[in-house]
């Protein structure tokens, strides 16, 4: 794996983001405002990805400002990680209409994006959040991806480490929106994943 200076890194993600910027892979593009790249920090020991950006993200063109954006900041702060140290990013980087769930070309449309993002960031932990994320990245990075074990509900709040990089899926904070009694189990998964670092 090639080692990025922080000069390089910052060099190589404005020509990637760019390239998200312009995309028009897929449908998304004709009903976006904007292709949401990455924000944080590029020296991130944590690389959290989203689903793809809400209404208020896609119309400011910044990573969790919404209701569950709120949510995750209120997570990280009780764990006792600053939102300023991690890096963020989205599965999908448009924005879908009326918050429906991605077709697999629109995963697949954006997946050299993230693949990218990551080899940039080189994270010490990758931090897939929800059913969507944390199944692309098990796909892509776990050799037997498709057994029982690997589902989401077995393998959430749990590190699997690969060696060249872990993964900790974590559920998604859109869920504690509808579900609020999943937060404190959530939060205990925050405060393991601080103790990762």
């Amino acid at each position: 794996m090639k080692v990025f200076s922080p000069s390089e890194k910052q060099d190589s993600l404005d020509v990637l983001n760019y390239h998200i910027r312009v995309c028009t892979r897929c449908g998304l593009s004709a009903t976006r405002k904007h292709a949401l790249t990455g924000e944080g920090n590029i020296g991130a020991g944590l690389l959290f990805v989203a689903l793809s950006p809400g209404a208020k993200e896609d119309a400011q063109n910044k990573m969790f400002i919404g209701p569950s954006g709120q949510v995750f900041n209120n997570l990280l702060h009780k764990a006792g990680i600053e939102r300023k140290s991690v890096f963020m990013t989205n599965l999908v980087k448009c924005i879908l209409p009326r918050n429906r769930k991605p077709v697999p070309t629109e995963i697949e449309s954006c997946s050299a994006f993230l693949e990218d993002e990551i080899a940039i960031i080189q994270p010490r932990v990758l931090v897939p959040l929800g059913y969507y994320a944390t199944n692309a990245i098990i796909a892509k990075y776990h050799p037997d991806s498709s057994g029982q074990e690997m589902i989401f509900k077995n393998i959430n709040g749990r590190l699997l480490d690969l060696g060249e990089i872990k993964i900790f899926p974590l559920t998604h904070p859109s869920a504690l929106l509808y579900n609020p009694s999943f937060e404190a189990s959530t939060l205990e998964s925050y405060k393991k994943l601080k103790s990762l670092l």
